[in-house]
């Protein structure tokens, strides 16, 4: 019978020297520039969406003359109330303070 490794404590890391863990789980972080592209790409794709849903429900020649809702006038009357427009102007707002938080939030994990 072998004996069974004495497990990890949760949250730490193998010192430099030690051979890379092979069934604990813990892999590497991603490279640095890696991960300042990755937030560079989830910040603004969460700027532009949010700025969109912000605005875009209030422009009436996009939302009130919008060829594809003409085709459906229920759903016409229903994206045309105020409550509506609001909640997707929240959405937005909501976006857009997810995107600023990443940035204010960010930390680098280095290997």
């Amino acid at each position: 019978m072998e004996a069974q490794p004495l497990p990890r404590e949760v949250g730490t890391r193998p010192s430099p020297d030690a051979p890379p863990p092979q069934e604990s789980g813990w892999t590497a972080p991603a490279p640095i520039w890696l991960q300042r592209v990755s937030l560079m790409v989830l910040v603004v794709f969460c700027l532009y969406l949010g700025g969109l849903l912000v605005y875009l429900p209030w422009w009436k020649p996009m939302w009130d003359h919008n060829a594809l809702l003409l085709d459906f006038p229920r759903l016409h009357h229903y994206l045309t109330q105020g409550p509506v427009r609001g909640m997707v102007s929240g959405l937005g707002l909501l976006d857009l303070w997810i995107g600023l938080s990443e940035i204010v939030h960010y930390q680098e994990y280095r290997s």
